[in-house]
């Protein structure tokens, strides 16, 4: 009889667990709004992950004027129920590119919606024929860096690429190879960015203290302006071999993403100057979603800003603007480089 009444017991238990689990599972499917694989449904899937999850609407309202709302206006006119996927994924990029950030793609198997804006429309201020005068063929390489000491006793340290790993005993060497020059000067130019372990790294040879970098905010919810407070960021000095003398940070309208942060990190160092161009921004940490005929969207998510609470979405002014010229070029002089080896010696 007490087995009877224990079997009862269990089984309205578990029955009582299984309905719990099935509404639970009711309501999150009520929640996340699902949308067909039709052109229709791709482009109100897509305009909604935007809506909801990407983190620079309302500064693109105030800063270029973008209405997500109007946004959607304009182009759901231009979806029609048998438009081949060529045509949706045109107006898709269309849609997307109204943001302004080289960090929003589109994927798809037979194309990348991009917007490299940031820097199509600007002067490179970089010759590679140039940096092989200044170079040589003789040029160290440790993993990721190319380096070498200028005739004038100025360290030059190239780095192409943020993706491109650097270790600890990469940089001891450099700065050991440097211990003797003035200054060093560290060339970005045309780094499209890569990993940010790599850039704190790389800055944190330079920071002989704690030193605030920049801030953080995280999206706490579907609205544009839901936002977590401002996390406050740190990079700590290294313990390995740190420079203190001179540097000078050259930059171009390609510097992007994490090469963007690196020159955040570096402007906020007493003994660093930003030399050269205006960097392309990019100061949204991206996160991918899939529509539902599978192409893959990748969005700005989190926010960064400066050690001024400024965003850097669209770029930050070196301290000395200087371009590359014609002239200089003709001599076979590179002139961004001139100007950060002559306010180096200075």
């Amino acid at each position: 009889m007490r087995k009877t009444k224990f079997k009862r017991y269990c089984h309205f238990v578990i029955s009582l667990f299984l309905i719990t689990l099935s509404s639970a599972l009711n309501v999150a499917c009520v929640e996340e709004e699902q949308f067909d694989d039709t052109p229709e449904g791709n482009f109100e899937a897509l305009w909604k992950i935007i809506d909801e999850r990407y983190c620079f609407l309302d500064y693109k309202q105030h800063e270029i004027g973008v209405d997500w709302q109007q946004v959607y206006s304009k182009y759901k006119v231009r979806i029609t129920p048998d438009m081949k996927k060529v045509q949706l994924f045109e107006v898709l990029a269309d849609m997307l590119s109204e943001l302004r950030d080289g960090h929003v793609n589109l994927s798809a198997p037979h194309d990348l919606a991009r917007n490299w804006s940031w820097y199509e429309s600007y002067p490179s201020n970089l010759s590679d024929s140039l940096l092989r005068r200044y170079m040589g063929t003789d040029y160290k390489i440790a993993s990721g860096l190319k380096y070498c000491i200028l005739d004038d006793n100025i360290g030059y340290i190239r780095y192409e690429s943020f993706s491109s790993g650097i270790g600890d005993g990469n940089l001891d060497e450099v700065f050991m190879h440097m211990i003797l020059c003035r200054g060093i000067i560290i060339d970005i130019r045309g780094n499209g960015g890569g990993e940010l372990t790599n850039a704190e790294r790389l800055a944190a040879r330079f920071c002989n203290e704690k030193t605030l970098v920049g801030y953080l905010q995280h999206k706490t919810g579907k609205g544009h302006s839901d936002f977590s407070s401002m996390e406050p960021r740190y990079l700590e000095p290294s313990s390995g071999m740190r420079w203190l003398k001179p540097v000078c940070v050259l930059t171009n309208r390609h510097v992007f993403s994490a090469a963007n942060e690196f020159a955040t990190y570096m402007k906020a160092m007493p003994n660093v100057k930003l030399v050269g161009d205006h960097t392309g921004g990019g100061a949204g940490m991206p996160f991918s979603d899939a529509l539902p005929n599978g192409w893959v969207v990748r969005f700005s998510a989190v926010p960064s800003y400066d050690a001024n609470k400024q965003s850097t979405e669209f770029g930050i002014a070196p301290h000395y603007n200087v371009q590359l010229t014609e002239q200089d070029f003709k001599r076979g002089k590179d002139t961004i480089i001139e100007f950060a080896r002559e306010i180096m010696v200075k």
